[in-house]
């Protein structure tokens, strides 16, 4: 049996067809998907498909890049969410400086007038520092929130390493959290593996160019390894451009195995018992 730990159901990628989404998960092997929340309403919808589907449970919580459009007041009705039976950790948390405003505007910017371009500057810079602290503020409010429940953590991480890991430091006695979507360095794997805490691969692992990824993937200690989705992202070969699902995973599983010179059934059941420890799961 395979976990894809990290799905976004609610997407609409998924709207026409989710049932055979589902059923091609189960052909797969895939015995349980995580559904992760993005905002209020995605985790709510991340709950519902947990109580209609057995195999399905869910993860509460804010995107990074959702932190300044989701309403202000947003931790009572998440610390509520968090206590539904088939809530099995908050997130996905952490902080993305990708997607800044200053990363968002045309990287051309207007010769009208030097003075216009500067001021604009000034403006994204103040803009971009504002959204990294409401970023930082919610980011620790998850992790409260985990520590105050007993349940683990999701982390989205993108461009902003020192100051997540930073910010997880504090944090690392009270919770434990995975690193999804791991893209990062062998060193900046083993940072997160000597707090106590555990990684999670998606397809990225397969890519021609990934061979960062899968010297991690190949050293880390296999029981702090997870394998996911990211769906409807991220497709690992040989279905790469097309939408991701979750039957998919088997494919990074097998992989990763291979690459360790390991069967795809042993290395199989030893993230599923990581998952299922992790995310505490029956």
């Amino acid at each position: 049996m395979l976990v894809d730990t990290h799905a976004h159901l609610d997407f609409p990628e998924f709207a026409g067809d989710l049932d055979a989404v589902l059923q091609r998960a189960k052909e797969a092997g895939v015995g349980r998907i995580i559904a992760i929340g993005t905002t209020l309403k995605s985790s709510r919808s991340a709950i519902a498909f947990a109580e209609q589907h057995p195999e399905i449970y869910a993860v509460v919580g804010i995107h990074p890049n959702s932190v300044t459009e989701e309403r202000g007041d947003f931790l009572p009705e998440l610390q509520e969410l968090a206590k539904h039976p088939k809530v099995v950790a908050i997130g996905e948390t952490g902080l993305d400086y990708h997607h800044l405003p200053s990363e968002r505007q045309d990287r051309e910017i207007s010769e009208a007038a030097f003075g216009a371009a500067s001021t604009q500057s000034i403006e994204l810079e103040i803009r971009d520092e504002a959204e990294k602290a409401a970023q930082a503020v919610a980011f620790e409010q998850h992790l409260e929130l985990a520590a105050a429940t007993g349940k683990n953590v999701v982390i989205h991480q993108r461009d902003s390493w020192v100051d997540t890991m930073n910010i997880l430091r504090s944090y690392s006695a009270d919770v434990r959290a995975v690193m999804h979507c791991f893209g990062g360095s062998l060193a900046q794997a083993r940072e997160v593996v000597e707090l106590g805490h555990f990684v999670s691969f998606t397809g990225i692992v397969t890519f021609k160019g990934a061979d960062d990824v899968r010297q991690v993937a190949a050293s880390v200690p296999i029981d702090r390894i997870m394998v996911e989705t990211d769906a409807p992202y991220l497709a690992p070969v040989p279905y790469r451009g097309k939408r991701c699902e979750p039957a998919f995973v088997r494919e990074t599983a097998a992989f990763i195995a291979n690459i360790r010179g390991l069967t795809s059934e042993s290395f199989s059941t030893q993230t599923t018992e990581n998952a299922k420890r992790f995310f505490g799961l029956s």
